[in-house]
């Protein structure tokens, strides 16, 4: 991913207002992200726990999303629909995103079971277990990485046209 200043980061929400763009958190790590490890940017906000952001790059321009956690708890361990880790290293929780443009305006919103704290890029990267003899292990990490990319720029484009 390529580098994001605060600037940048504030100016790219296509679902959030002036008010909430001024008063997100920006992600205690900032100044240490290693940005080619990461495949987009994702925190939750520690002043507002029930609130997370994502950012990533859409067709050369960087998108973000303001993300709400739904209350309640999900009975069953979930899976994150991005990562797809099934080692499940961390909670996954359910997500809503108020959809961009006239559908947010009239209440639509879209839902997704992701990484607690985002940390599908992270998950992507673990190298897995040896599942049988020549398995190229390098090789599915890759598929994996382009797989989670292809999630998140498809939720991004679901948000953004409101569906």
């Amino acid at each position: 991913m390529l580098p994001l200043t605060e600037n940048l980061i504030r100016s790219s929400f296509i679902n959030a207002s002036l008010r909430e763009r001024k008063a997100l958190t920006l992600p205690a790590n900032f100044d240490t992200i290693t940005w080619e490890n990461i495949d987009f940017l994702g925190w939750r906000d520690p002043k507002l726990p029930q609130v997370g952001y994502i950012i990533s790059v859409v067709d050369d321009l960087r998108v973000g999303i303001m993300l709400r956690k739904a209350d309640g708890k999900i009975r069953n361990r979930a899976q994150c629909s991005w990562c797809e880790d099934v080692n499940l290293p961390n909670d996954v929780v359910f997500f809503n995103a108020k959809a961009g443009g006239q559908a947010g305006r009239d209440g639509d919103s879209i839902g997704m079971l992701l990484c607690a704290n985002f940390e599908c890029s992270f998950n992507v990267r673990t190298m897995q277990s040896l599942p049988y003899i020549g398995f190229d292990r390098e090789a599915e990490m890759e598929r994996r990485i382009k797989v989670l990319q292809d999630h998140v720029q498809s939720f991004i484009q679901r948000v953004h046209d409101g569906k």
